[in-house]
């Protein structure tokens, strides 16, 4: 990662939502599973239009949670193409919040996700590679 992903999100913007009382855990902080989840509706949107079918998640890694998240924090999902197989597209998502009263946002979480094309039956089935980017 380099250093300007510290600074400022990297990616498309695929999801920005509100942490709310209901999403924390024992300690009053933000569950990181909800902040999983966020991930991963996110990513989930980011490659359903590359696949232009239905998808699945497969796959969570390297994930990194650096920061606790708040109630009241606003937070981003931002996804960036890793790679294109035949069946599956395998992202890199950073979550950011924005607290109140801070002037910049922080990036909190990060991992790779990759979810698998399914047809209508939950088969994988191939990607069509036409108006795809290519992965670098």
């Amino acid at each position: 990662m380099t250093e300007q992903a510290d600074t400022e999100p990297q990616g498309d913007l695929c999801i920005r939502t509100l942490a709310m009382p209901a999403d924390t855990n024992a300690n009053g902080d933000i569950f990181g599973g909800w902040l999983l989840s966020q991930m991963d509706v996110g990513g989930g949107v980011f490659v359903t239009k590359l696949a232009k079918s239905r998808t699945v998640t497969v796959a969570i890694e390297a994930m990194n949670f650096r920061k606790a998240v708040y109630v009241g924090d606003l937070v981003s999902v931002y996804a960036n193409l890793v790679r294109v197989g035949r069946t599956s597209i395998t992202v890199h998502l950073e979550a950011w919040a924005h607290r109140r009263g801070e002037r910049h946002p922080f990036l909190v979480t990060d991992g790779n996700f990759t979810y698998v094309s399914i047809d209508d039956h939950g088969r994988p089935q191939p990607i069509s590679r036409s108006d795809k980017p290519i992965a670098t």
